[in-house]
């Protein structure tokens, strides 16, 4: 199949909506390495916006303070959640044991 070629005015609003993804989770992810939000707070906040739900679990674990590339896969493999899982595909007792772990 081939790939539709876009105007230049849909490739630009792509690019901006691409954009706007990547600072958004990049402020969600920020708050959390900051503290202003805990990350029981951030999962629920990620599963009510599409944008952040698309967000990979390892990378909004690392960015807890203290928690690197190690501590995320260890608490990932304990959790049975596989290495590329995005927030959006946990299961319930996932989420749960997440929310336990970083209490």
């Amino acid at each position: 199949m081939a790939i539709p070629s876009l105007t230049p005015e849909q490739l630009e609003a792509a690019r901006s909506a691409a954009t706007a993804a990547r600072r958004a989770r990049a402020e969600l992810k920020q708050k959390v390495r900051d503290g202003s939000v805990s990350l029981s707070e951030a999962i629920d906040i990620a599963l009510g916006e599409d944008v952040l739900a698309h967000m990979k679990v390892a990378d909004l674990l690392k960015s807890l303070p203290r928690v690197g590339e190690k501590r995320a896969k260890d608490v990932m493999a304990k959790l049975e959640i596989s290495e590329n899982r995005r927030i959006r595909g946990l299961g319930r007792h996932q989420i749960a044991g997440l929310k336990e772990q970083f209490r």
